[in-house]
């Protein structure tokens, strides 16, 4: 494969996995609703994130080892692993490194979710909501297409999607925390 293939499927993996995760963050939210979507119902709700999650998750694997073998990239081990090591587009890559953490983090409580029980699964699941601004702002950060408008189309289609979703959470309709916040209890 040549130096220019792997840069180009390195990028499309990580842009790709960003608008996964963005289906997943927005699904996950919808998922705690307890409401259906249009005309999925909250199973299928559920289905979906996990399936979204699982993509997105498999193609930041694919992001890193395209980019790892990359020449361009000079990526070693250790940038995957700790944050702003890595010699080229260190802010950017750091916040990369970052999200690869939290992402690591939420997917091991994920295969743990029963053994831990569902207050440490969900307490620990909340790193997603930081996981996905890392992410936004390596991809905007250290992204060679950032400049491009398509891409800043793109990431601002992203950007509302999860704005759309968070402020939809902290309403206080939101199912999940209707009866806490109505009744006076902390």
């Amino acid at each position: 494969m040549t130096d220019q293939a792997l840069w180009a499927l390195g990028r499309g993996t990580g842009i790709t996995a960003l608008a996964f995760m963005t289906v997943s963050l927005f699904l996950g939210i919808a998922t705690r609703s307890g409401r259906p979507l249009l005309v999925l119902p909250r199973f299928a709700v559920a289905d979906v994130h996990r399936f979204a999650a699982l993509a997105g998750t498999l193609l930041v694997a694919l992001h890193m080892a395209l980019l790892f073998f990359d020449p361009y990239a000079q990526l070693r081990l250790i940038d995957f692993v700790v944050p702003f090591l890595a010699p080229t587009g260190r802010s950017g890559s750091g916040l990369g490194t970052l999200a690869v953490d939290l992402l690591a983090v939420v997917v091991v409580t994920s295969v743990l979710r029963h053994r831990l029980g569902v207050r440490t699964f969900r307490a620990v699941h909340w790193a997603g909501y930081a996981l996905w601004p890392a992410a936004m702002a390596h991809a905007l950060g250290n992204g060679t297409d950032a400049g491009h408008r398509w891409f800043l189309l793109f990431t601002g289609c992203c950007a509302l999607t999860v704005c759309g979703a968070l402020t939809w959470r902290l309403r206080t309709n939101y199912t999940e925390y209707a009866d806490t916040r109505t009744s006076g209890r902390p």
